[in-house]
């Protein structure tokens, strides 16, 4: 996947990186990342030597068909590791375990605090499970990561991506381990993921939200019900003017 699918990103794209150096050459180590686009996951990969490692949802491997094969293939190739969120606390767990493994294992395993992607741009509040419990749970440094412009070549519902260079900037690791055994401390996480936030922040030069990207979503997608109801009442009641007028 590095040949097939990085090499033609590469290429196509030509993505700039940042703080390259600050990624270690081996050993265990947690990429940190904002989410703005669904290509975030292909364009990090892309330009590193080593393999990252992240969860996707449990749907992307399991659907039925030859497309879904294809799909599920595809996934694994990349390093996608399915989870299943049909459950919030357990998919949550999942989470946890599958990034302890990736990084018992000595490799880099990647993560969205935010947990889904931002539906405007801006960054949003990190969720405090996952990433701290992993970091604290296995003291992997974590390494802030900000993708910048890949919500601009792929926005949700556009099926062809637009050719433009997405940048990546990395910055230094961050060390938790003055929290080492402190993992079930929920006002620990809570730092551990803020700090991680603020860092990501200042790479990206996003403006910060401090709401979970899941209810912004829910916002918006309320607002628009609702404005798209307003405009139905709208034109029932001018439909009834015009009859009453004839």
């Amino acid at each position: 996947m590095k040949v097939s699918v990085g090499v033609p990103l590469k290429v196509a794209f030509r993505p700039w990186v940042e703080g390259l150096e600050n990624v270690p050459a081996e050993g265990p180590a947690i990429l940190a990342s904002n989410h703005l686009s669904f290509s975030d996951s292909f364009f990090l990969p892309a330009v590193l030597d080593r393999k990252v490692t992240f969860i996707a949802k449990a749907e992307y491997f399991t659907t039925p068909g030859l497309k879904g094969r294809m799909t599920a293939a595809f996934f694994k190739g990349v390093g996608q590791l399915p989870v299943d969120r049909s459950g919030a606390r357990g998919a949550g767990e999942a989470a946890i375990r599958s990034g302890v493994e990736v990084l018992e294992r000595g490799e880099l395993f990647g993560i969205y605090p935010e947990g889904t992607r931002s539906p405007d741009g801006r960054l949003y509040r990190g969720k405090p499970g996952g990433l701290a419990r992993v970091a604290l749970a296995t003291g992997a440094p974590v390494i802030p990561v900000a993708m910048i412009d890949t919500e601009k070549i792929q926005p949700p519902g556009k099926v062809m991506p637009k050719l433009m260079r997405p940048g990546i900037r990395i910055g230094e690791p961050l060390d938790f381990s003055r929290y080492h055994g402190m993992e079930h401390d929920r006002f620990v996480l809570r730092a551990v993921t803020d700090e991680v936030m603020y860092e990501i922040m200042k790479l990206s030069g996003q403006e910060y939200v401090d709401i979970y990207a899941s209810a912004a979503k829910r916002r918006i997608a309320e607002e628009a019900k609702a404005e798209k109801q307003a405009e139905k009442q709208a034109q029932k009641a001018l439909e009834k003017a015009r009859s009453s007028t004839k």
